[in-house]
């Protein structure tokens, strides 16, 4: 174990799952240092997010609130494993935005990218507040991940996308690697020679990827887990192997679990002991003794994953 005075400045020595408030951290990271910063904020809907585990076996004779009728008639019982959530609403979100997205930038190396996960409800106001802080000129994409999940209201058109709006620390020296990206298969593979159907394409600016799987190997239960697959494609192409990635807002380690795999070096910040009793679990399966925990603020304590 590690004990480091409060005001000391974050060393980065190994990779990092960070317990407390991101601002607080964010101001102790060192400057120029990021190839990437992935930012999933709260989207600011004004409800509850909830999500819930459940374990669901067979049981022909279950009976009771848990009890429920399957395929072929078959019965089950259902247990409640976990339950999750939090309040996703603020009074004024460009303010509880702003200070994070400045320290977000000065921590970007010359050559880094930003990345800002958000909802259709806020998009464009934090597009505006995002030029302000980068410049017009640093506006690099807007993504379009596309999904087909969830309820589907009949009085408009179903919001199935999420935009992640794409920034750069100084225009034209930023990291882009294409050819790191893993290729998708064509829409139309008749419309393009057999060779090109074969190798796919390069991704565009729109991502059709599903959600997280309910029973896939990735599920945390967590309420706003994010597909590996999304995350991959960002650290791929705007990180170098080693580089270093920051998630500010981790809540599952979605981008922890991508860097390890893809040989980057991460910290990760949330200040929700759930989420980081999460990511100590996942992390550590992949890297038992690669990652530190840091609580802040206080007593800095780095204990490894186990």
């Amino acid at each position: 174990m590690r004990v480091q005075p409060a005001a000391e400045r974050l060393t980065l020595d190994d990779d990092l799952v960070i317990a407390g408030d991101n601002l607080s951290v964010l101001e102790r990271l060192p400057v120029g240092t990021f190839d990437l910063v992935y930012l999933d904020p709260p989207f600011n809907t004004g409800r509850a997010q909830r999500r819930e585990r459940l374990e669901v076996t067979r049981a022909p004779d279950a009976e009771g609130p848990g009890a429920r009728t399957g395929f072929g008639g078959h019965r089950y019982r259902s247990r409640l494993l976990q339950s999750l959530s939090y309040d996703d609403a603020f009074g004024d979100y460009l303010a509880f935005l702003e200070p994070r997205l400045r320290r977000a930038r000065e921590l970007l190396a010359p050559h880094g990218s930003l990345y800002f996960h958000i909802d259709y409800r806020e998009a464009h106001y934090c597009k505006l507040l995002l030029d302000e802080i980068f410049g017009r000129e640093a506006f690099l994409n807007e993504l379009i991940w596309a999904y087909d999940y969830g309820a589907k209201p009949r009085r408009r058109w179903p919001a199935k996308h999420d935009t992640i709006l794409v920034y750069v620390r100084q225009p034209g020296a930023h990291h882009f690697d294409c050819d790191a990206v893993e290729r998708e298969p064509y829409m139309a593979p008749g419309l393009v020679s057999a060779e090109k159907a074969a190798r796919g394409k390069r991704p565009t600016d729109v991502w059709f990827h599903t959600i997280v799987p309910t029973n896939g190997r990735e599920k945390t239960g967590y309420p706003t887990q994010k597909p590996e697959g999304v995350l991959r494609r960002i650290v791929a192409a705007s990180s170098r192997p080693g580089g270093w990635c920051l998630d500010p807002f981790a809540g599952s380690g979605t981008l922890g679990a991508v860097c390890q795999g893809l040989g980057r070096r991460f910290v990760l910040i949330d200040s929700s002991p759930t989420a980081v009793d999460i990511m100590r679990e996942r992390l550590g399966r992949s890297a038992p003794a690669a990652t530190s925990v840091a609580a802040v603020p206080g007593d800095q304590r780095l204990d490894p994953v186990t």
